[in-house]
């Protein structure tokens, strides 16, 4: 069986923790969509490790990685990150498997990235320029180029045509960057490539699947930031859902087991796009603080507010989420009192499912809690936490119709806290 391990909000919940923790119980981790701007944040013996393209089951030493045709690569940025794992001694290169049928990133991709960002001023979707959303433009409107053709003798003049092409589109923008030393660099990045495990790889995933392999499929970025259901324009250029398993890998929808979707305790947002439930005070820097809120990939101080429970709900139907791990509880230690969005005031009406646009007409409805005022991140048992938590908690569960399986009380791999049935039953 495939499980699933996404995330619910707008990224950043804390997926790569919780890949993995849940690893050391899979076969194979495999990457399905997004690019170099999802930035993975691990904590492995103390040392921060933040990947961005490889999955997060690196650090065991017995699970293959595998990165799927629904992936973006940049072969720079995938260059660095081998290099970097290598020097702390983790083993990448033989258990390293990159799909044929994954889209490059070109230098030009990042620059066309760029210039459209600049020229839209004030209307800025808050791009990491990482030349994702031009990546997948070309992939959808059959232009790219794939990882694949770098082992094709056509690969330099489809190169160039394609660049030639990027060129033009610049022309058209007041950008005057020169992209000659990034080109040198791809270049080189492209020859470290074919030095790499470059597979048919749905086909592999299926002689897994057939053996009995354990495969888990990770996802990045967050559910609200899909193309097609998140707050457009405001989005990824992928499909971020459950959905994006079976296109991003090759797989079909009767492989999918468990679907488990990461949430935070609260809500947090990286660049522009609606946020209801965003705090624009000292109890928005509170969180900001308490939870190191800083992009992973761009260093952004991302917004902070209370988690919005119609959002989460909706993303747990659309996915279809079986279980929920909920991260960064610690962090809510020392707040008097909590608040999570229960519904949505529009029009004068209180609705409680998602509008087509999640404006600024968007007023939240709070439900109040209390806060528990004591570290959870000592706590070894589901069973031994604070009883105002346990409200918390048990009123997310009813509210979304899934249960809450396990719970992050600290950053370290090792302190996610794991709910047994008997727990749940109780």
């Amino acid at each position: 069986m495939v499980d699933v391990i996404l995330g619910l909000q707008w990224g950043d919940e804390g997926k790569g923790k919780i890949v993995d923790y849940y690893a050391r119980q899979y076969d194979i981790v495999a990457r399905f969509q997004g690019g170099p701007n999802a930035g993975h944040t691990l904590y492995i013996n103390g040392e921060k490790v933040v990947l961005h393209t490889i999955p997060s089951g690196i650090y065991h030493a017995h699970t293959l990685n595998l990165i799927g045709n629904g992936v973006v690569i940049d072969p720079v940025i995938l260059k660095k990150e081998i290099e970097a794992l290598e020097a702390r001694g983790v083993e990448v290169k033989p258990r390293l498997f990159i799909s044929q049928k994954a889209h490059l990133i070109l230098p030009t991709h990042r620059a066309l990235d760029k210039a459209s960002e600049q020229a839209k001023g004030k209307e800025r979707i808050g791009s990491t320029l990482r030349g994702i959303g031009p990546a997948y433009m070309d992939k959808t409107g059959r232009n790219g180029l794939r990882v694949g053709d770098v082992q094709l003798a056509h690969f330099d003049k489809a190169y160039q045509t394609l660049k030639k092409k990027h060129l033009e589109l610049l022309s058209h923008y007041a950008f005057e960057d020169s992209i000659e030393e990034e080109e040198k660099a791809f270049l080189e990045a492209i020859e470290y490539l074919r030095s790499l495990q470059i597979i048919r790889a749905e086909y592999r995933l299926q002689d897994w699947y057939q053996s009995g392999k354990r495969i888990l499929a990770e996802g990045a970025q967050g559910s609200m930031l899909d193309i097609d259901f998140g707050t457009y324009p405001y989005v990824t250029s992928s499909t971020t859902l459950a959905a994006g398993v079976c296109t991003g890998l090759g797989l079909s929808p009767r492989q999918i087991g468990e679907v488990i979707g990461v949430t935070k305790a609260y809500c947090t947002r990286v660049g522009g796009g609606p946020f209801p439930t965003e705090l624009l005070d000292t109890t928005g820097e509170q969180l900001r603080q308490a939870g190191h809120e800083y992009g992973a990939t761009t260093g952004r101080p991302r917004r902070c507010g209370w988690i919005d429970l119609v959002a989460l709900r909706y993303t747990c139907m659309l996915n279809g989420v079986t279980q929920v791990v909920m991260t960064k509880t610690d962090v809510l230690d020392h707040f008097h009192t909590i608040q999570a969005g229960i519904a949505y005031r529009l029009n004068n009406q209180e609705i409680s499912e998602m509008p087509f646009y999640l404006n600024e007409q968007v007023i939240p409805v709070y439900q109040h809690f209390l806060g528990w005022k004591q570290p959870v991140s000592q706590v070894q048992h589901y069973h031994q936490l604070p009883e105002e938590l346990k409200i918390y908690l048990s009123f997310i569960e009813n509210y979304l119709h899934v249960p809450i399986t396990g719970l992050s009380n600290g950053p370290e791999r090792h302190q996610l806290l794991q709910r047994t049935a008997e727990a749940m039953a109780d």
